[in-house]
């Protein structure tokens, strides 16, 4: 059974103006408004007309790793295919639309919860949005595969086993939705217009 680490209670996580010294800087946001996934989950689920949740992994990721079954895939990076040799990563670029797109699906006031692998991405994607307007943008701090176990003795050691919406048992597919996917295709998508129907 993977090693797995406790959901944070709502109320054990920072504020905004509050200290965010729990959280690691690099999923911190300027808006400070922080969910676990089982707490993104439940957001959705009992409040689905006003809470809406966006991937903000690259299309390959959404596609291959798998993906929260009502999230929208609104890349904030796409891979370059070239190799970063010094960090031992692919190389990705910015999505000039990320922020465009966004704008032309939802309002300035939406609840909206943003996830990538494992929280920052995320908080990179939502302080974008918090510099366009954006008030109520959530970072999912343990993402769609949370963080590595850091446990030489584990059998996970340098795994995403420890956290997450696939590691919470939460419901996610490999199926794709059209309407959900990012597709430089669609009429006004590169433009960061509302897709024609």
């Amino acid at each position: 059974m993977p090693e797995r680490q406790q959901a944070v209670s709502r109320s054990s996580l920072p504020r905004a103006g509050q200290k965010t010294s729990a959280i690691p800087e690099k999923q911190q946001t300027r808006l400070g408004l922080y969910v676990t996934a089982p707490q993104a989950y439940e957001l959705q689920m009992t409040q689905p007309r006003h809470t809406s949740i966006i991937d903000v992994r690259t299309p390959e990721e959404y596609l291959f790793v798998g993906h929260v079954e009502t999230a929208r895939n609104l890349p904030l990076v796409f891979l370059t295919y070239q190799w970063d040799t010094q960090r031992n990563e692919p190389l990705t670029e910015p999505n000039p639309n990320f922020v465009p797109r966004v704008m032309s699906l939802y309002s300035r006031t939406d609840t909206l919860l943003l996830m990538c692998r494992s929280g920052e991405r995320s908080a990179r994607a939502v302080d974008a949005l918090a510099d366009a307007g954006f008030e109520n943008v959530h970072n999912v701090l343990d993402g769609m595969e949370g963080g590595l176990v850091d446990d030489p003795h584990s059998a996970y050691h340098g795994k995403r086993m420890k956290n997450g919406w696939k590691n919470a048992g939460l419901p996610w597919t490999y199926d794709l939705d059209a309407h959900l996917t990012w597709s430089t295709d669609r009429p006004g998508e590169l433009q960061g217009e509302a897709p024609r129907v």
